[in-house]
C-alpha cells in the first residue's frame, strides 16, 4: 500500500499562543507534519528557504518584515512553498494584494479550523483556495466593464479548452481533469499552457477570475 504523501507546514506568526494553536490543528491531521515556525516575516523567508516546506501559513502583520512583502519576497527567489495567508485582516482590504503577491489562499482567523486545513491541501495540490466571500469578491471586482471584452477572449479558445479551463477554475488537479475528458494529465498541462498563453493570464487566480467574468464558473 503506498504511503500517504505527507504535507509539510511551517507556520508563521508572531503570537505564540496562535502559533501553538496551529501547530496543534496540524498534529490533529493525518497527512501534515510541521516543518518550522517563525515570528516575523525575515524567519519565515529563513524557514522556508532552508527546509523547503510545501506550504507555509503566514500572517501579516507581523514585526519586521511584514507578510505581504515576505511573499514577494518568497515568490522572487522562486521557492516552490506555497503560501496560505492567514489573518485578522478582512478580505476586502488584503484579498488582492496577497492573491497578487503570489499567494494561494487566504484565510480569516474568524474562520473554522476545517476552512484553513482546506486551503493547506488545496495549496499543496497547486490549487488556489477561494472561500464563497472571496470568490464573490472576485466576481463583483470585474463584473461591470470587462465582460465583454472577456468574452471576446473567450471566443480564441476552443471547445476543449473552455472545458479544461473550466474545470481548473473549478479546482481539478490534471489528473482529475484528465479523468473526466480522457485525457493524459501530460495532454491536460498542454491545454492549461495554451489557455494561459492566449488569454494572457500568469496566476492561477486569474484563471478563477476569467471563468467567473465569463460563466464558465459560478459563485458558489
Amino acid at each position: 500500500m503506498t504511503a500517504t504523501k505527507r504535507i509539510r507546514v511551517v507556520v508563521a506568526d508572531d503570537h505564540p499562543v496562535l502559533r501553538g494553536g496551529l501547530k496543534a490543528l496540524l498534529a490533529a491531521e493525518g497527512d501534515m507534519d510541521l516543518a518550522g515556525e517563525a515570528a516575523t516575516g525575515e524567519e519565515a523567508i529563513r524557514q522556508i528557504r532552508e527546509r523547503r516546506p510545501d506550504v507555509a501559513v503566514m500572517d501579516i502583520s507581523m514585526p519586521g518584515l511584514d507578510g505581504l512583502a515576505a511573499i514577494r519576497r518568497i515568490a522572487a527567489m522562486g521557492a516552490q512553498t506555497k503560501i496560505v495567508v492567514f489573518t485578522m485582516h478582512p478580505e476586502e482590504e488584503y484579498l488582492f494584494p496577497v492573491l497578487e503577491a503570489g499567494a494561494s489562499g487566504f484565510v480569516t482567523k474568524s474562520s473554522v479550523d476545517r476552512e484553513l486545513v482546506d486551503a493547506i491541501r488545496s495549496a499543496e495540490r497547486d490549487e488556489v483556495y477561494l472561500s464563497q466571500s472571496a470568490t464573490t469578491l472576485l466576481l463583483q471586482r470585474h463584473q461591470t466593464g470587462e465582460s465583454g471584452a472577456a468574452g471576446d477572449r473567450l471566443q480564441t479558445l476552443s471547445q476543449r479548452e473552455r472545458e479544461v479551463l473550466a474545470l481548473t477554475a473549478e479546482g481539478y488537479t490534471a489528473a482529475e481533469i484528465g479523468r473526466r475528458l480522457f485525457f493524459s494529465p501530460k495532454t491536460v498541462e498542454t491545454y492549461r499552457a495554451r489557455v494561459t498563453r492566449k488569454l494572457k493570464l500568469t496566476h492561477r487566480w486569474e484563471v478563477v477570475q476569467f471563468a467567473l467574468r465569463t460563466g464558465l464558473l459560478r459563485p458558489p
